[in-house]
């Protein structure tokens, strides 16, 4: 038996630190250690509310927006004010910029090296001037000896299986992925006046109130964002799934899965957004519903002292962050991702949550798209094989052509409302701070589910806690010793080579951390 350590795991957004025990080729065991603690909810705690959104859209670089969305909801809902349909449509329009960005990014720069070797491009038949262009460029950086983050690669690893022709066309691809990256954050920035951390969604409405010049400005350059999703992205997926398919035999992970959904719905319904709210428990394929009040916390692995969980739901009055650092141990404590559960399930969340949840609801374009790829796959009719690493990958270039008809979707209303009259903020007089109150804004970051509870006592922030998807994903093993969703799935997954162990990467990189 070997105990294989990868810390830290490379090409993620955070700091993760991975142990597996591997017995006869296959892990047995694993532990996941969140090795950052963030402590938003100390510092967030007496300031004035309206900060709140501010300080805590900052918890991540890559899920600004979403962060700022789900406690600016939650703070709205302490105050008691509704949300114009126009600021909606924005909200909406600047949440399809962050996830199209986010999704790109995730495929081409932080996940496609686990199984494109780029240096076999070196030896591939260019079919294209541009490719050959781009195999000169690979030639010339690679007799530079400088190849960074490649030097260590897997070439020649068992698990590495695309032609030289595709690992070449991918890599153009993967170049091409840096300008659409930049562009899909170019239009956030439109709404948002900056990216990554935006100024314009307070509680009660927009600051940004677009001119058509602003709206044609986005739908311009998301045009090319768009595009790219369509015609690169999705068919680069389906390409490459073929050569992977053992992928669908792992990673299936703990079987319970949640969204607090996103992109709004003008009813202000969780359960009618564009990808909407649900549950599915224990791989039946069927939705439950299911609220943020059910949440529950456990530290018994975390560096956290007893009362700032053990059973306790995030909007508890006494609910704290408290962290009490002793050593890592993961017979004891390992981590500083809280154990988070609801209805004593363990959830993974994420793209393959949203997705499931939205095929299985119905969501307008979901089953569609699933279904044809399903049967592109050649497995029509069997959604249950999206419950892998596998359906991992998939789901993330599937969900971003849902999120490209939601820009469509979301300009064209916008444009349409321009003349009506309609507000973009909520009547200041009705929207002032108020003495008291409380509330939780449950939403869907690219990673996953998130949600922001706050209490409100003499006009100040009394407590606030938030749950980010990485205390779902990368939960620790709870009180009884059933593992986190991440550590679930890592188990049984082959490893040809512990010194390299390429396998275990795949699968936590398909969780996107």
């Amino acid at each position: 038996m070997a105990r294989v350590v990868v810390d830290p795991v490379t090409r993620i957004e955070g700091h993760l630190r991975v142990e597996v025990e591997v017995d006869g080729g296959v892990v047995k065991d694993a532990w996941t250690t969140c090795t950052l603690f963030r402590g938003f909810e100390i510092f967030i705690k007496g300031r004035p509310p309206r900060d709140a959104w501010h300080i805590a859209h900052r918890i991540c670089g890559v899920c600004p927006t979403s962060h700022g969305i789900a406690a600016t909801l939650g703070l709205e809902q302490s105050f008691g004010v509704d949300l114009p349909y126009n600021a909606l449509l924005v909200r909406n329009l600047m949440e399809c910029a962050q996830e199209l960005h986010s999704h790109v990014l995730w495929f081409y720069t932080l996940n496609a090296f686990d199984y494109v070797d780029v240096v076999s491009g070196l030896s591939a038949a260019p079919s294209t001037p541009g490719l050959k262009l781009v195999q000169d460029r690979l030639k010339a950086f690679a007799a530079s000896g400088q190849l960074g983050f490649l030097e260590n690669g897997y070439w020649g690893h068992p698990a590495m299986k695309l032609p030289p022709e595709m690992n070449l066309e991918l890599t153009a691809h993967y170049l091409q992925a840096l300008d659409i990256q930049a562009k899909a954050a170019q239009t956030l920035a439109v709404f948002g006046g900056k990216f990554p951390f935006h100024m314009s969604t307070p509680p009660g409405g927009v600051t940004c109130i677009p001119s058509l010049e602003d709206i044609e400005n986005y739908e311009y350059i998301m045009k090319e964002v768009n595009d790219f999703v369509r015609n690169v992205f999705v068919p680069d997926v389906l390409a490459i799934a073929p050569y992977y398919m053992d992928l669908a035999t792992i990673g299936k992970g703990v079987g319970n899965f949640l969204t607090w959904g996103v992109l709004e719905d003008r009813s202000h319904d969780p359960y009618k957004r564009f990808l909407p709210r649900g549950a599915i428990f224990d791989s039946k394929l069927a939705v439950d519903k299911v609220d943020p009040s059910e949440v529950q916390e456990y530290v018994s692995h975390s560096w956290y002292t007893e009362d700032s969980g053990q059973g306790k739901n995030p909007g508890d009055p006494n609910a704290t962050t408290k962290p009490d650092y002793t050593t890592l141990d993961t017979a004891k404590k390992y981590t500083w991702s809280k154990c988070t559960q609801i209805k004593n399930h363990p959830m993974e969340v994420g793209t393959l949550a949203r997705m499931l949840v939205a095929y299985l609801s119905d969501a307008p374009g979901a089953k569609k798209i699933v279904d044809s790829t399903l049967a592109a796959l050649g497995a029509a009719g069997k959604p249950q094989i999206l419950i892998s690493a596998l359906g991992r990958v998939a789901t993330k270039a599937l969900e971003a052509s849902l999120f490209a008809d939601a820009t469509e979707a979301n300009l064209a209303a916008l444009k349409a409302n321009l003349k009506s009259g309609d507000s973009y903020w909520f009547d200041p007089k009705g929207s002032q701070v108020p003495e008291k109150g409380n509330g939780v804004g449950a939403w869907d970051a690219p990673r996953g589910a998130l949600a922001h509870w706050n209490r409100i006592q003499d006009s100040r922030i009394a407590n606030y806690q938030a749950v980010p998807a990485s205390n779902w994903n990368f939960s620790p093993r709870n009180d009884q010793g059933q593992r986190g969703p991440v550590e679930e799935a890592l188990v049984g997954t082959p490893v040809a080579d512990p010194e390299k162990p390429l396998e275990v990467l795949r699968v936590i990189h398909t969780f996107d951390p």
